[in-house]
């Protein structure tokens, strides 16, 4: 079994338990989601003053993202997942979108002094170029006419939240874990994380990604135009969410690169190359 605890102040517990009841959704849709066991009638528990869940423990590997069967498997169940998320919304845990990953992220950054005074200028000068291209893009809370439909996600699909187990062993294959982060937002988030490589090889990805994905669900092409935004976001939601949490002594001990000048250097670096990829064309399956 795996215990996990879940740290104080970072869900509510309706938020907590709206993640427990879409795992078992999607399991009792015999999707290889893994939740939480239902024990003396509940999944919640409380020890100590934390609040814990208890799961199976399921091993496995990470996925193969080059084999093309591997992508178009994946891609299948990630469209079932995207099924039984669209049957309705999410009413306690929060969207992916402009205003909560971008905009709040920027501001408390800002607000708190978190960034050294020699990299501010600079860092929110990118920043806000960025979120001013995020802005009009379909991304739901900018300003396009026609934003993407929303549904609710794994919301951190990337390669170490899918496990692999062979595939000549019962139920081989993937199963997915670490529902943490599930939340409202548009269906590709869940799909560009497992793109990596040069243009050319994240192009083959998603197409296989998307071909199992069509198999079992439609998917709105419009919204390969959001994978380089919600990279972005992702890269100033990350900053605040660690700054967020610097009180915690384990943080400093994990992460004691962040918060110093060269790591806003680096920030700023990367986001101008998302400036640049934001400018480029989308990639196309």
């Amino acid at each position: 079994m795996v215990a996990k605890f879940y740290r104080p102040e970072r869900w509510s517990t309706a938020q907590i338990l709206e993640e427990h009841s879409f795992a078992a959704e999607l399991m009792a849709a015999e999707i290889p989601a893994v939740g939480p066991l239902v024990l003396n009638g509940a999944t919640l528990h409380q020890f100590g003053g934390f609040a814990f869940s208890v799961s199976p423990n399921r091993g496995g590997r990470g996925p193969e993202l080059d084999d093309f069967e591997v992508l178009e498997w994946i891609g299948r169940f990630l469209a079932r997942i995207h099924s039984v998320g669209a049957r309705e919304p999410f009413m306690h845990r929060p969207a992916l979108d402009l205003q909560s990953f971008g905009i709040a992220s920027r501001d408390w950054l800002l607000g708190h002094e978190m960034i050294p005074m020699d990299v501010q200028s600079e860092w929110r000068t990118a920043c806000n170029t960025a979120l001013d291209m995020i802005a009009a893009s379909p991304l739901p809370g900018g300003s396009a006419a026609s934003p993407i439909k929303t549904l609710r996600l794994h919301g951190d699909c990337h390669p170490g939240n899918i496990l692999w187990t062979p595939t000549d062993r019962p139920n081989g294959g993937p199963h997915f874990v670490d529902l943490d982060d599930a939340r409202t937002g548009p269906a590709v988030q869940d799909l560009w994380m497992l793109l990596s490589g040069d243009r050319a090889q994240r192009t083959g990805q998603l197409s296989g990604l998307v071909d199992g994905y069509e198999q079992f669900r439609s998917f709105d092409r419009r919204e390969l135009a959001l994978i380089e935004p919600l990279r972005t976001l992702r890269l100033i939601h990350y900053s605040a969410w660690l700054a967020r949490r610097w009180s915690d002594p384990t943080f400093p001990i994990n992460f004691p690169w962040f918060g110093t000048s060269d790591y806003w250097v680096g920030q700023v670096n990367m986001l101008t190359e998302q400036i640049e990829a934001m400018g480029e064309e989308p990639l196309y399956v």
